[in-house]
C-alpha cells in the first residue's frame, strides 16, 4: 500500500464508525487543520507504509536484516529525549484534587491555551487517527481509547504498545466510554518548507483532563510525552478512573512464578526507576526447581474478580524499555526478546548495520555513529547512547511470556511487593503485619540521592507506591483509595500479603551486600513460601522478617556478618527516617488517611519500646 492509496483508503471514517468518535475527530481536524486525516487500522500492511515513509523522511533507519530483522533506528530532535515533568500538568477542576506532587492548571485557563497552540498545528501534515484497546479487547478490566497524532513514529508505537485498530473502533458504540487523546508535535509545514527528520516544538505541554478523561500533548514526539496510551492514560487518567471505579492503576510488574511443588503463584511489585524493575520482571530463578514467566514488566491494572480475589492484567501490549545497562549479563530475556521486529530510539549504530549501547556487551566497537549521527569512538568521551534510548518491542515476542498473559479475567495476585533504591536502613526483605501496614510501606518508598554515610541516612527521594510522577490525582487519597480496595477484598476474606524489599543495601566499604539479579528468587521464594503458609517469620520493629536459616543462601558464600548487615535495624536512623516521613506527610496538608498516620506513631512506638 503507498501513501497516496493509504490517503484514499482511510480519509474517510470506516462503515460503522460511532458518530461519537466521528464528530470528535471532525472537531480537533476542524481545530488543527491537517492535509489529510488518516484512519488507522493496525493492519501489516499499514505499518510497513509508515515505516518506509519514516526511512523517506529520515526519521528511522533500517536496520541490517540478516542482524536485527524487521528493526528500525530512531534518532529524536537532542531536545526532545525524555519526558518532560516540568510541563506535565493534571488539570482538575479543584487544585486540591491533583495535590502537591502534580502541577496544577485551571482547566479552563489550560483549553485556552491549548486551543491556541493546537490552531493550525497540523497544517501540512497527516492526522491519524488510533483507536487502541488497553487490555485484551473485551476484557472487564480493559479500557478503549482513541489518539489523534501528526507522528507516523508515535502511530507506529502505538501499533506496538498497544491493541491497536479496526477491531477496537467496531467495539465502540453509544454505552461505550473512551479516553480522548490528543497529539501533535507542534510544527505545521507551509507550503514549501522542508520537513525535518524529527520534527518536534520547544513549547511542550502534556496535560491531563481527569474529570473529562482528555490527554492533550504538545510539542513532544518522545514516547513518555506522545505515545498517550502509556504513562498518560494508563497510569495518570486510568488511575482516577480506577478510584472512580474501585480498582487499582497502578506503576507495576507482574510476574507469574511456579515452585518446585507445581504451585503457582502470580506477584505484582512496584519500583521507582533504577532499581531493577524490569530485570524482576524478565527474572531467571538461580534456584533449582523454580520457574519465573513474564505478565508484564511496567504497568498493571488490578480489581476485584467474581470470585472475590484480586486479578490483575497488563493493559499494554509491548515493552518500552530502557537500552543502556541492557545486556546479556543483566538481563538475558530482554536481549532474547529483541532479536528482531524492534523500533529503537536513539541508540548507536554499528557498521555493520545493528545497534550497541552501553552495557549491551563487554567489548565495546571500535567506531560507530552515536544517536546524534556523528562519528564515535571509546575515545570520543561522551555516551554513544542517550542515557534515556529506548526499544520499543511486541511483549509477545518475550521468551519467558506466560501463556495467560493476555487473559481476560487477568491473574490472581498472590504477594504485592513494594522497592526502593536504599544503600543504608531498610533490610532486604520485610513482611507487612497487614494491609494497613502495606500501605504505609507503599506510602514511605523512597531511594538515596546519595550514599549515605555510616550510620546516617542519605537524602532521600520519594516515591511512593512508584507513582510520584504518575498519579493523575492526589497522592494521599491515593493511600486512602487503597485501604478502600483492602477493606472491599476482605469482606471475600482474600487479602494479598504484601511485602518490601530492597537489593541496594552497601556495606561499610561502599560495596553491595546482596549479590541481586537471579539471586533475588531467592527472596521471593521466601516471600512464597510465607504466602504458602511453609515458614514462619520473626517480629522486627519495621514487619516480620525471615528467621535465622529461613532464607536460602546456599552457594552464595555470604558470612553471617553479611546477613547481620542486610537485616540490620539502626534505632536512631529509622527515628530519623521517621521523623523525615512526618514532614513529608505534612506536605499533603491533612489529606494523609488516619490508618497511615496510625502507622507512623506505631512504628516510633516500636523503635522505642
Amino acid at each position: 500500500m503507498s501513501i497516496a492509496e493509504m490517503t484514499r483508503t482511510h480519509f474517510s471514517a470506516p462503515d460503522g464508525t460511532n458518530h461519537s468518535v466521528i464528530a470528535w475527530v471532525d472537531e480537533i481536524a476542524a481545530l488543527t487543520q491537517p492535509d489529510e486525516v488518516v484512519w488507522c487500522n493496525g493492519s501489516p500492511e499499514e505499518a510497513d507504509t509508515l515505516a518506509e515513509l519514516m526511512i523517506e523522511t529520515g526519521t528511522i533507519t533500517r536496520l541490517n536484516d540478516e542482524y536485527r530483522p524487521h528493526s528500525f533506528l530512531a534518532r529524536s530532535d537532542p531536545s526532545d529525549v525524555a519526558r518532560v515533568e516540568s510541563r506535565t500538568f493534571i488539570c482538575s477542576t479543584e487544585e486540591s484534587d491533583a495535590g502537591p506532587s502534580n502541577n496544577w492548571a485551571p482547566p479552563a485557563e489550560m483549553r485556552d491555551t491549548l486551543d491556541g497552540l493546537f490552531q493550525g498545528a497540523m497544517r501540512g501534515r497527516r492526522m491519524y487517527v488510533v483507536p487502541f484497546s488497553m487490555g485484551p479487547l473485551g476484557s472487564p478490566l480493559a479500557k478503549i481509547g482513541v489518539q489523534v497524532t501528526d507522528s507516523p513514529y508515535v502511530v507506529m508505537s502505538m501499533g506496538i504498545m498497544t491493541r491497536m485498530g479496526t477491531a477496537v473502533l467496531e467495539s465502540i458504540d453509544d454505552s461505550t466510554e473512551w479516553v480522548r487523546a490528543i497529539h501533535s508535535v507542534g510544527a505545521p509545514l507551509a507550503a514549501g518548507d522542508t520537513d525535518v527528520p524529527w520534527p518536534c516544538n520547544q513549547t511542550k505541554y502534556i496535560s491531563h483532563f481527569p474529570e473529562t478523561r482528555e490527554i492533550w500533548s504538545f510539542g513532544s514526539a518522545y514516547g513518555g510525552n506522545a505515545i498517550l496510551a502509556k504513562k498518560s492514560f494508563a497510569l495518570r487518567i486510568a488511575s482516577v478512573i480506577a478510584r472512580d471505579e474501585g480498582w487499582l492503576a497502578e506503576h507495576m510488574l507482574l510476574l507469574k512464578l511456579t515452585n518446585p511443588r507445581g504451585r503457582v503463584f502470580h506477584i505484582a511489585a512496584a519500583f521507582p526507576s533504577a532499581c531493577g524493575k524490569t530485570n524482576l520482571a524478565m527474572l531467571k530463578p538461580t534456584i533449582p526447581g523454580w520457574k519465573a514467566e513474564t505478565i508484564g514488566d511496567d504497568i498493571a491494572w488490578l480489581g476485584k474478580g467474581a470470585d472475590g480475589r484480586l486479578r490483575a492484567i497488563n493493559p499494554e501490549a509491548g515493552f518500552f524499555g530502557v537500552a543502556p545497562g541492557t545486556g546479556i549479563a543483566t538481563n538475558e530475556t530482554a536481549m532474547d526478546t529483541i532479536w528482531g521486529n524492534t523500533v529503537f530510539t536513539n541508540v548507536a549504530l554499528k557498521d555493520n548495520g545493528d545497534v550497541w549501547w552501553e552495557g549491551m556487551t563487554d567489548e565495546v566497537p571500535e567506531h560507530l555513529i552515536d544517536w546524534q549521527g556523528n562519528d564515535w569512538t571509546p575515545e570520543s568521551g561522551t555516551p554513544s547512547s542517550h542515557p534515556n534510548s529506548r526499544f520499543t518491542v511486541a511483549a509477545a515476542q518475550c521468551p519467558t511470556i506466560a501463556d495467560e498473559w493476555e487473559s481476560p479475567q487477568g491473574v490472581v495476585i498472590d504477594a504485592i511487593i513494594f522497592g526502593g533504591r536504599r544503600a543504608t536502613n531498610v533490610p532486604l526483605v520485610v513482611e507487612a503485619r497487614d494491609w494497613e501496614h502495606g500501605v504505609y510501606l507503599g506510602a514511605t518508598i523512597s531511594s538515596e540521592r546519595t550514599a549515605a554515610a555510616e550510620g546516617t541516612i542519605g537524602e532521600l527521594r520519594r516515591d511512593p507506591f512508584a507513582m510520584m510522577p504518575f498519579c493523575g490525582y492526589n497522592m494521599a487519597d491515593h493511600w486512602a483509595h487503597w485501604l478502600s480496595v483492602g477493606q472491599n477484598l476482605r469482606s471475600s476474606g482474600t487479602v494479598p500479603r504484601i511485602f518490601q524489599v530492597n537489593w541496594f543495601r552497601k556495606g561499610p566499604d561502599g560495596s553491595f551486600l546482596w549479590p541481586g539479579f537471579g539471586e533475588n528468587s531467592r527472596v521471593l521464594e521466601w516471600i512464597l513460601e510465607r504466602v504458602d503458609g511453609q515458614v514462619a517469620a520473626k517480629e522486627s520493629a519495621l514487619g516480620l522478617l525471615p528467621r535465622d536459616g529461613d532464607l536460602n543462601i546456599e552457594g552464595l558464600g555470604l558470612s553471617d556478618e553479611t546477613m547481620e548487615q542486610l537485616f540490620a535495624i539502626d534505632t536512631q536512623s529509622w527515628l530519623a527516617e521517621a521523623e523525615s516521613t512526618e514532614e513529608f506527610f505534612a506536605t499533603f496538608d491533612g489529606r494523609v488517611p488516619a490508618a497511615v498516620t496510625r502507622q507512623l506513631e506505631q512504628l516510633k512506638a516500636r523503635l522505642t519500646s
